[in-house]
């Protein structure tokens, strides 16, 4: 930082120039700015790539939970496929926000940390040798003509007073022209003072005017000395500034996903799988699996068989019975249409359905209040699992509104094993449903 040499004491700044004593300062603040200025950059990358891990995390989550509610609800063929389609473009998207996040901190991160590193030296008094360089550099150019200016106002101030001193004797000598009471010698005396003091305002006048042409003189070469140092600076400035463009240009292409290949081509397949849904082919699977298409075992009239011993029911008959053979069965509808097991979602799969039932509305399964769009409709599904107890073995604070806070010590109650980017979905004793890390809690023995 600068300071003001011993020269410059009692030299008025008369204003806001360069020029002045003093007042390079700006200049070499700049150095220092420089220096903070990368540490902002730093933590402003630091910050963007908090918020795109976190971003890439949360697509992932969504991505997992919506997959396991999709799966295990009712939807069905190629619908199902096409909105599955949205939690795989949320994985894909996540991967790229983590090679953003990645980008951010291994490329432009480190290579600002390692430019500021190489351009600016920290001394072991204090501040940076760059600073010291650029003040002292200002300093030897402006001494020279700081100490003349200082015998400059040196020699004027003398002036002045012997002006003033001249206008009071001047002053003193017409005043005594009217009081009778002084002699002639005190008058003499009041002469001579006044002569004395023209003979001081000429002295001090010619000494200043010589002072003066002094610092006229020293001028050229001190403003040639000042710019040079000036010039250094605007060099040092000039990398600074052309560095920050160049980086923030690199930052500009690891941001913008609009020129990344594999960013279009998440949209390119998202349309294509839905595109692919054709309601036709769904319902005609519908219809051959669980519709009119299916088997059925035609009540028919059957003769009494002593191997039989006891009449069978409608509902026996549809169990499979070793050494039971049911005789006259007819089977209809369409039976050359191939089934998909792969385009059933995992609900339809396990789904069984009673064969007693009645026109009862508690039977209906579209008489629910879910229907109401009030709630979600795989709820019940989605919180399956084995819930355990676990201990924080750290204090945590939450960072986003789905996540948990907790102390070291406090137990919850896990609900969900840890994701791939290492999280588990818990609940507090007071109810409070969140995230939190996996790896800073263990479990109750």
């Amino acid at each position: 930082m600068s300071v003001t040499y011993d020269d410059s004491v009692g030299v008025e700044v008369s204003s806001d120039s360069f020029w002045e004593v003093g007042n390079y300062k700006r200049t070499v603040k700049r150095i220092d700015d420089g220096h903070r200025l990368c540490s902002d950059l730093m933590n402003c990358l630091h910050e963007r790539a908090r918020i795109e891990k976190a971003y890439a995390q949360q697509l992932t989550e969504w991505a997992r939970r919506w997959r396991q509610l999709v799966e295990k609800g009712p939807q069905y063929g190629t619908v199902e496929k096409a909105w599955m389609a949205f939690m795989s473009e949320a994985e894909r998207v996540s991967e790229l926000h983590l090679e953003v996040k990645a980008s951010l901190m291994n490329d432009d991160f480190e290579k600002i940390k390692n430019w500021q590193k190489e351009a600016f030296h920290k001394q072991m008094m204090g501040g940076f040798k760059e600073t010291k360089e650029a003040e002292d550099g200002f300093r030897k150019a402006q001494k020279p003509w700081a100490k003349k200016l200082k015998e400059v106002e040196a020699a004027k101030k003398a002036h002045h007073a012997a002006c003033k001193e001249e206008k009071l004797a001047v002053s003193r000598e017409a005043n005594s022209k009217a009081d009778p009471s002084l002699n002639p010698e005190q008058l003499k005396k009041l002469q001579d003072k006044i002569e004395k003091c023209k003979q001081d305002v000429l002295k001090t006048k010619d000494k200043y005017e010589k002072s003066l042409k002094e610092l006229d003189q020293g001028t050229p070469q001190y403003m040639e000395n000042m710019e040079q140092v000036f010039e250094q600076c605007q060099q040092f400035e000039e990398k600074r500034l052309r560095f920050f463009r160049e980086v923030l240009l690199e930052v500009q292409k690891h941001l913008d996903l609009s020129n990344v290949t594999g960013y279009k081509a998440v949209y390119h397949d998202l349309e294509q799988s839905i595109r692919a849904a054709d309601a036709v082919e769904d319902l005609r699977w519908f219809r051959a699996n669980h519709g009119p298409g299916m088997a059925m075992n035609w009540p028919q009239f059957e003769e009494w068989s002593a191997d039989l011993n006891r009449t069978l029911s409608r509902r026996e008959k549809k169990k499979a019975t070793d050494g039971i053979t049911l005789t006259g069965i007819n089977q209809t509808g369409d039976q050359s249409l191939p089934n998909k097991p792969s385009s059933v979602s995992s609900y339809e799969k396990t789904q069984s359905y009673p064969t007693d039932w009645s026109d009862d509305e508690s039977n209906n399964p579209f008489s629910s209040t879910d229907a109401n769009g009030d709630s979600n409709p795989f709820d019940d599904d989605a919180t399956s699992g084995t819930e355990v107890r676990v201990r924080a073995l750290y204090d945590y604070e939450g960072q986003e509104h789905d996540e948990l806070s907790f102390k070291a010590g406090d137990e919850l109650t896990k609900m969900e094993d840890e994701d791939e980017q290492g999280w588990c979905k818990g609940r507090l004793d007071n109810g409070q449903v969140g995230l939190y890390p996996a790896n800073y809690v263990e479990a109750i023995q």
